[in-house]
């Protein structure tokens, strides 16, 4: 009875977490399934589920489910878990809304992100470099620069946001 009940309450999560980190899809999905009502899990674990199922969404490039899952996440946010999730899933938000080619809607969504906050300092800059491609594609270069150099401020070691750093330069320093 306490194992059906806890099935309930905390699902298969870390089966599927394990699974995802192994990059087994196909697993991941069917632990997935074997959850048939997510609004019966306990808050905590529901976030991390529609978190899940939004990362999976995503490497399907199926971003519009991605997105869906991702407003159920932060419906069921809770501050038990600080609010470093419910600023990664804004984050994850932005990025998608800036894939759509929403630019106003990635903003607040990178805006929210960093006030609620991002889990290390490679997230953060990754959110001010975007924020500050934003700001200067919208002609605010002074906010676009101040973005950029919180981004750079950071120092992150990531190849890519190191390389995304070098172009954002170039390009700014062009711009001006």
């Amino acid at each position: 009875l306490l194992a059906i009940i806890s099935h309930f309450l905390f699902g298969p999560i870390r089966l599927i977490q394990e699974a995802f980190q192994e990059n087994d899809m196909e697993l991941a999905n069917k632990y997935i399934a074997m959850v048939k009502f997510p609004k019966l899990l306990i808050k905590p674990v529901r976030q991390g589920f529609y978190m899940l199922q939004s990362n999976i969404a995503m490497t399907n490039k199926d971003f519009d489910k991605a997105e869906g899952y991702l407003k159920e996440s932060l419906k069921s946010s809770t501050k038990m878990l600080g609010q470093e999730n419910e600023g990664a899933s804004y984050f994850q938000l932005g990025m998608l809304a800036m894939q759509k080619g929403k630019v106003g809607e990635a903003r607040k969504n990178f805006r929210e992100a960093l006030k609620k906050g991002l889990p290390d300092n490679e997230t953060k800059a990754a959110a001010f470099l975007q924020l500050s491609s934003v700001e200067i594609q919208a002609r605010n270069l002074k906010q676009g620069r101040d973005y950029f150099k919180k981004a750079k401020a950071l120092k992150p070691k990531t190849k890519e946001i190191k390389a995304q750093l070098v172009q954002m330069e170039k390009y700014i320093h062009r711009v001006r």
